[in-house]
């Protein structure tokens, strides 16, 4: 069955789905995206990627394209269409298209969306929690308003791809003072040497991941003591446990970095746990 994606009000083949050229999100990367989990044909956490893409839009002044109540009806149908039991739905939304100039474009242009969703293995995510993911580290080279899901992902991109060229699995910004910010497309987290969950605060520096959110409430539920604070690369390898968090990852465990081993170099418990515990306790809507 041929994918279908949503573009500007039409359900269209995959293949045929495009905008124009002169669209801002390709002229400038004038536009936010958000991407949402879908498991056991369930999407989940949208509120709060709603919520986010909502706050997105805000920071850059672009409009919503249609009514926020309308988005997610759309997404479920992209979902259903595409016979998504496990896998993503991407949404993204740009300024629209204009003729090329760095300043807005006039009022009454058209804000762009469009919608896919695609499968994913479940069992292949599972099995990669249990062996773990290796990490590099490289210096921080971003704007500072890392905070907005925005589709300017370039230097995340580099990122990755040196990631990949070293035989690893996500890359992790470091600021100059030695601390990690964030991962390439997760947020990072550590567990101390007594269970503690430490993550950077999401105040500034880094996007507030709707992952990361759930994860606060799941270690509620299970007991453990989260602090918000940063962390240097140093605590990170001698910590009890490292991990990531992200919609496409869930919860992943960090087995090395930088080519050294956190712990004794296999998946810890607590990462582990708070995974299991992840679709129990996110909001779920059904697809």
């Amino acid at each position: 069955m041929p994918r279908i994606s949503y573009v500007n009000g039409r359900y269209l083949p995959h293949a045929e789905a495009k905008v124009h050229m002169e669209d801002r999100g390709y002229q400038f990367a004038d536009g936010v995206y958000e991407v949402c989990e879908v498991a056991r044909g369930h999407i989940m956490d949208m509120s709060g990627h709603l919520d986010r893409l909502d706050r997105s839009l805000g920071e850059l002044a672009i409009a919503w394209p249609l009514e926020r109540r309308v988005l997610p009806a759309i997404m479920r149908e992209v979902v259903t269409r595409n016979r998504v039991r496990d896998g993503l739905v991407y949404l993204q939304i740009t300024r629209g298209v204009a003729p090329r100039d760095h300043a807005f474009p006039a009022p009454s242009t058209r804000p762009s969306l469009v919608v896919t969703a695609k499968r994913s293995d479940p069992q292949a995510a599972r099995r990669r929690a249990e062996t773990g993911i290796a990490v590099i580290t490289v210096p921080e080279n971003r704007w500072d308003r890392v905070d907005i899901k925005t589709v300017g992902l370039l230097p995340n991109v580099l990122a990755r791809q040196k990631a990949k060229d070293a035989g690893a699995q996500e890359a992790w910004f470091v600021d100059p003072d030695g601390t990690v910010k964030e991962g390439a497309s997760t947020n990072v987290w550590i567990v101390t040497a007594d269970g503690h969950l430490v993550t950077r605060p999401a105040d500034t520096g880094i996007l507030r991941g709707i992952t990361r959110a759930t994860v606060f409430r799941i270690a509620e539920k299970l007991g453990y003591t989260v602090e918000e604070r940063a962390f240097t690369v140093e605590e990170a390898l001698k910590a009890r446990e490292a991990f990531v968090t992200a919609a496409t990852t869930v919860v992943m465990p960090v087995v090395r970095i930088d080519d050294k081993p956190v712990a004794n170099g296999h998946p810890g418990t607590v990462a582990l746990s708070l995974r299991e515990a992840f679709f129990d306790v996110a909001e779920k809507t059904q697809a």
